[in-house]
């Protein structure tokens, strides 16, 4: 009887310090975030708040679903699985559906609206470039470092600052970058009417499916599904992930579509990096003479150096997503803080951060602004993007060993 009794205690004892374990980060986590709202609204306005509501939501979904850029090109690279560019696909053609009519008309619920419709150019061609490269360095896309670092790897800090310093650094170099000879925007939505552009981007889509069936077909004999825990009751799996992919894929492109009604544009990472760099340039006292950079002399750029952050739609929805990614950590219990790593892996993220912050910046995005927004907006830029990114990936992908970076990835987990 009292080996029972000790065994209870013992079992309660163990039940009580896991349910503090959860509970105090997720309470901690969740009024953390409902009093971040409610201060930006009341030192701002509710259009903040709801910026920063908004990105926590794009946080949510990129943490439960796993939704990144870098790996899964990396294991389709190395090893022939093609789920997560599949998934990405689906992303894209969801958010063209819903983008081509608003951008065509140029008004959605009554606001303006405008896409990324950006000259094609060296810029691009070697900003994305050193961008795939980069990302691979750094473990993480521009979107990537955020959900991790708000999920507990604080190992994506040193990338993020060093994407900071990279962005801060190529706003230096923009004007020249600016003079290289550059073909003028093209717009498949202008050049050819909503429908049309919508079938030619829905086949470019389906055939970038295609090849990884066959390619995964061909290399493994079968195709690796997107499998996911289904025994869970489906509201609980939204709450607490894990997501299938394609939830996150058409989660983030009707987000996307959100952010375009709120703000008049499409969603964008890289845009918030300068400005940080900028205004921590500032707060350092370094005499940069920002003013007289072509970059800051654009009229929204130099009226944002002029405010506070707390005004800044792109910072505030980058922080929202940290924010969304710590409290889907918190709810789904997962919220650990993970730091160390080998001094070979700091150097690589630091090198990898000012690739990524410097390829973004000139290439007018990153594969999120550029990329993901790019070719919802109907950009041929988006897809030069694409193809020059890949390429660095690949180049960056044979590199990582360098820095004890393994390229082995799980084909059972997301990104």
């Amino acid at each position: 009887m009292s080996t029972h009794i000790r065994y209870n205690t013992d079992t309660n004892t163990v039940t009580s310090k896991l349910t503090a374990r959860y509970i105090i980060p997720l309470t901690a986590t969740i009024l953390l975030f409902i009093g971040g709202v409610f201060w930006l609204a009341n030192i701002e306005s509710w259009h903040e708040a709801n910026l920063l509501i908004l990105g926590a939501a794009l946080g949510l979904a990129l943490y439960h679903a796993a939704f990144g850029f870098t790996t899964a090109w990396r294991t389709f690279i190395t090893h022939g699985y093609g789920k997560g560019l599949r998934a990405q696909m689906l992303m894209l053609a969801v958010a063209v559906c819903l983008f081509f009519p608003a951008l065509a008309s140029g008004d959605l619920f009554g606001s303006p609206v405008s896409g990324f419709v950006r000259p094609l150019g060296w810029s691009i061609v070697v900003g994305a470039f050193i961008f795939g490269i980069g990302m691979q360095l750094g473990n993480g896309c521009a979107s990537g470092n955020l959900y991790h670092a708000g999920g507990g790897q604080f190992r994506a800090i040193p990338s993020m600052i060093g994407f900071t310093i990279g962005a801060l650094w190529a706003t230096k170099d923009y004007e020249w970058w600016t003079t290289l000879p550059q073909l003028a925007p093209y717009s498949f939505i202008e050049e050819f009417g909503v429908m049309p552009a919508l079938m030619i981007n829905l086949t470019v889509f389906a055939l970038i499916t295609l090849t990884t069936l066959i390619i995964e077909k061909r290399r493994h004999g079968y195709i690796d599904k997107d499998t996911h825990n289904t025994s869970l009751p489906l509201s609980q799996q939204l709450i607490s992930g894990p997501w299938p992919f394609i939830w996150g894929a058409v989660a983030l492109a009707i987000l996307n579509f959100v952010t375009l009604a709120m703000i008049g544009r499409p969603w964008a990472v890289a845009l918030a990096y300068p400005l940080w760099g900028a205004k921590a340039a500032e707060w350092l006292n370094l005499d940069l003479e920002l003013d007289f950079w072509t970059y800051w002399l654009q009229p929204a750029r130099e009226s944002a150096l002029m405010e506070p952050l707390t005004s800044d739609s792109g910072t505030l929805m980058n922080i929202g997503i940290i924010m969304g990614a710590l409290l889907a950590a918190a709810v789904a219990g997962k919220l650990t803080i993970q730091w160390r790593m080998p001094w070979q892996h700091g150097v690589a993220a630091i090198i990898g951060g000012l690739m990524l912050g410097y390829g973004a910046t000139i290439a007018f995005g990153c594969n999120i602004g550029a990329y993901f927004s790019g070719i919802a907006s109907g950009s041929l830029h988006g897809w030069l993007w694409l193809v020059a990114a890949f390429i660095g990936t690949i180049i960056g992908t044979w590199i990582r060993p360098l820095f004890k970076l393994s390229n082995l990835t799980a084909t059972n987990t997301h990104c």
